[in-house]
């Protein structure tokens, strides 16, 4: 891991830009929103993963662990290349409210608007379509061919469908793969749209001066495309079940415990493969970002497993992961990496081996951090220099819904530590408190800059509905906004060049 230069960013993801087709995507509000970071004098934006959402609509359960999400990809481009018609889109309710994301309505209206584009532009795409695929078939076809059969299924996750098409490149699945072409290929259009413009958003943003943070969950859902078309690489039984799934065992935060879902992987069988579906994701993941954000580092040491069925996280075990041997083999394979570690939870020593081992910087959550009988990793005296500070992620609360909920020993204690006011306002005394670390990089979701409270919340762990749904409102993007986050990165001297 290379030392981060001194700096900050927002946490904003792509669902979240404005926008007029009913969620964020690459299109005007997203390149505006990176000319408002270049105003506020910030070097990073960070993003939640860009996969397919399935049920649920969390960017962590996900299709696909490298095909990209189609409600991004900007209809614009469609209406000025003549794939669409803007009178006849008119037609199709993306969503009303701008400020809140309606997946169920895209779900119904974005994709047959992508449909009806692919319908016209395929001829003409012909040849770009097919030597896009062959470029990306290591993942692009098991991914085309898996949503091709879903769709033929009526979107049922691939454990329901009949028996013949479970099985990865049977007779059945190949005779279907060579008589739906049509099908296949919409896929393969949508995800030629997708890294197209996410490419073209990302040079702009480099242009700028500003680098992009992804992130990569440390599971796959159980319905995607690598666990059907890789089940030996998986805990499956011989029905291709899953015997165990991962989560999160009780604490203060959840009497239950997370119960994720996710299928356990089969450490093991990577191993013999030299780790090659790892090395080939993070390699992918590097095309697309500058740096990644690794979702539950603590998994790949110590995990917590339960049985498949259970209602809840309480009756499972901890399970050593691979360790060192996964990092060693990656870092062999690819080099050093700008890597940061979601280092949060139960942290054993041999956890902060496996960091140490790494180098990746870990995170430093400030709402965290203000336990007035005690110390800990997260106040701002503990930082250290290699590290990322945030007032809070995507599964906190906003600062002004913590503040609301908080237990007043702990706010008290926040507010004589950060010397907080309501003159400043408490999100920008705790904005100042994650600046003025002495970490190396400072992130604020852009919920904290702009002082919401619980209606900005972008998710509740262990809650079901009501989630990644907030959209940011244009007109905060503004010139005084800009200007107050520039004023602090300058003070504390995160925008040197």
């Amino acid at each position: 891991m290379k030392d981060i230069k001194r700096g900050s960013g927002i946490l904003m993801h792509i669902s979240s830009l404005p926008g007029k087709y009913g969620i964020g995507d690459f299109g005007k509000g997203a390149y505006e929103f990176v000319d408002f970071l270049e105003k506020a004098k910030q070097k990073f934006w960070q993003i939640l993963p860009l996969g397919i959402t399935g049920f649920g609509d969390s960017p962590y359960q996900c299709f696909s662990a490298f095909a990209g999400n189609l409600y991004f990809i900007d209809l614009d481009e469609f209406i000025e290349k003549g794939y669409l018609n803007e009178e006849e889109m008119g037609k199709y309710d993306l969503g009303q409210n701008p400020n809140v994301v309606d997946y169920g309505l895209l779900y119904k209206n974005k994709m047959k608007l992508l449909n009806m584009a692919y319908e016209i532009a395929k001829d003409d795409l012909e040849e770009e379509l097919l030597l896009f695929y062959q470029e990306n078939k290591s993942w692009l076809r098991d991914f085309a061919l898996f949503m091709a059969i879903k769709t033929k299924f009526g979107g049922l996750s691939w454990i329901h469908w009949d028996k013949e098409y479970r099985k990865h490149n049977n007779h059945v699945v190949l005779e279907f793969e060579r008589e739906n072409q049509r099908e296949i290929f919409f896929w393969v259009f949508s995800q030629y749209y997708f890294l197209s413009q996410w490419e073209k958003l990302k040079k702009y943003a480099e242009e700028k001066g500003i680098q992009i943070i992804g992130d990569l969950p440390i599971y796959v859902s159980q319905d995607s495309a690598d666990i059907w078309s890789r089940p030996e690489l998986f805990n499956l039984d011989e029905n291709l079940v899953p015997k165990t799934v991962s989560g999160y065992p009780p604490d203060e935060f959840s009497e239950g415990g997370q119960l994720w879902g996710n299928p356990i992987y089969d450490w093991a069988a990577m191993e013999k493969d030299d780790y090659r579906w790892w090395i080939e994701r993070i390699k992918y993941s590097f095309q697309l970002f500058d740096y990644l954000r690794v979702d539950h580092f603590m998994g790949f040491e110590n995990y917590w497993e339960v049985a498949y069925g259970s209602m809840d996280a309480k009756d499972g075990q901890w399970v050593k992961g691979p360790g060192k041997k996964l990092f060693q083999k990656i870092g062999d394979s690819l080099g050093e990496l700008n890597i940061i570690a979601e280092d949060l939870g139960l942290i054993t020593e041999d956890v902060k081996d496996l960091m140490a081992f790494t180098g990746f910087p870990g995170m430093k959550i400030l709402q965290f951090a203000f336990n007035p009988w005690g110390d800990n990793d997260h106040i701002p005296h503990n930082h250290e220099r290699n590290s990322v500070v945030y007032t809070g992620t995507h599964d906190n609360p906003t600062i002004g819904q913590w503040i609301e909920t908080v237990s007043k020993d702990q706010l008290d204690y926040a507010i004589e530590y950060l010397k907080l006011s309501e003159v400043e306002g408490y999100n920008w005394g705790m904005i100042r408190g994650a600046w003025s670390s002495i970490a190396n990089l400072a992130i604020v979701p852009m919920q904290d800059l702009l002082g919401l409270g619980s209606e900005g919340r972008m998710n509740t762990p262990s809650t079901f509905g009501g989630n990644w749904v907030w959209r940011v409102d244009k007109s905060s993007l503004n010139d005084e906004l800009a200007e107050k986050a520039a004023h602090l990165s300058r003070i504390y001297k995160r925008n040197s060049t």
